[in-house]
C-alpha cells in the first residue's frame, strides 16, 4: 500500500513538473518566495495588526483566501509561459514570467518586513519604489 501511494504521489509530481517546464532553480524560488510572502503577510495581520489588506490590520479568512488565489494565478501564469516557450520554440518566456513574479515577490516580502518595523536601508526602499512605479505604469 506505501509504495502504491508514493508512487502515485511521485506520479503525479512528474507531472505537474512537466507541464511547468520541469522543476528547476528558478521554479524553486518562486515556490520559496511565495510561501515567505504569504507566511510574513499571516505575520504582519496577526501579530502587528498592520495589514494593508483589511481594515483593522488584523487576520482575515477573506485575505488570506485571496492571498493563496493570487499566488495560484501566479503559478498559472508561469504554466502558461512554459506552453508559450514550447509553442514558439522558445526557452525565454518562462524564465522571464518567473525572474518578473519573483521580484514581484520579493518586494512585497520587503514591504511586509517594513510593517513589522525591520529596518529597510533608504537605497533598498528607492530601489522598490521604483520598481512599484514602474509596475503601476
Amino acid at each position: 500500500m506505501k509504495n502504491t501511494l508514493l508512487t502515485i504521489i511521485g506520479a503525479i509530481g512528474a507531472f505537474v513538473s512537466s507541464i511547468f517546464g520541469g522543476w528547476d532553480a528558478g521554479l524553486t524560488t518562486l515556490v520559496i518566495f511565495m510561501a515567505i510572502d504569504y507566511l510574513t503577510g499571516l505575520i504582519v495581520a496577526g501579530v502587528f495588526h498592520k495589514s494593508e489588506k483589511t481594515e483593522n490590520g488584523a487576520l482575515s479568512s477573506k485575505a488570506g483566501l485571496q492571498g493563496i488565489a493570487k499566488k495560484i494565478m501566479m503559478l498559472l501564469m508561469v504554466l502558461v509561459a512554459a506552453r508559450l516557450d514550447i509553442l514558439t520554440g522558445t526557452d525565454y518566456i518562462r524564465d522571464a514570467v518567473i525572474i518578473a513574479l519573483c521580484g514581484n515577490e520579493l518586494i512585497s516580502i520587503i514591504e511586509n518586513a517594513g510593517l513589522m518595523g525591520v529596518p529597510i536601508p533608504r537605497k533598498l526602499k528607492e530601489a522598490i519604489e521604483v520598481l512599484s512605479r514602474k509596475e503601476e505604469e
